[in-house]
């Protein structure tokens, strides 16, 4: 819930900070990518599944008639309920997919911090977070998106005060 949203809004922080220090707005313009395809893929598969759940039940529950008329029967039906369902089930194949998307410009955000930072968590937990993305679908997947949250919470502790220094290395003349 709350603590939920205010721990995701200081990784945002985390990750603008982290942006900053090593001069590279593409981390932080990958992890932005990535929050606003999931809030989009929320909002579009809610949107399917709430226009789903009135579709079958919106008369039933008396809606004015002027807004009622866009929606299906009077009464709950097999048919309407298997539309329903395929409502829901269509609205949680959006969600999915945005999910999976949002997790590929995350997982750019998080190794291009790996390898500014050399913190190899970062890519460790990237690479979770995408498998656990696909693999939402077979539920197997929040086992992984957990495990690679707890992974990105330990490299954000693994990061060094001082960002490594970049060599280079000069040709004699």
């Amino acid at each position: 819930g709350l603590l939920g949203i205010v721990g995701f809004v200081l990784v945002l922080i985390a990750v603008k900070y982290v942006s900053d220090v090593v001069d590279d707005r593409a981390i932080f313009n990958n992890m932005l990518i990535s929050v606003i395809l999931g809030i989009v893929g929320i909002v579009v598969g809610l949107v399917v599944g709430v226009i789903s759940f009135f579709t079958v039940f919106g008369r039933a529950v008396g809606m004015p008639s002027d807004f009622s008329e866009w929606f299906g029967p009077r009464q709950a039906t097999p048919e309407s309920i298997v539309g329903l369902l395929i409502g829901v089930i269509i609205g949680l194949v959006i969600i999915w997919v945005f999910y999976i998307i949002s997790a590929i410009f995350l997982r750019k955000s998080f190794t291009a911090i790996s390898s500014r930072l050399n913190v190899k968590l970062f890519g460790t937990a990237a690479l979770l977070y995408l498998i656990g993305a696909a693999l939402l679908i077979v539920l197997v997947g929040f086992v992984i998106l957990l495990v690679a949250l707890i992974l990105q919470t330990i490299a954000f502790f693994s990061i060094p005060e001082a960002p490594p220094q970049q060599t280079t290395i000069s040709q004699p003349m």
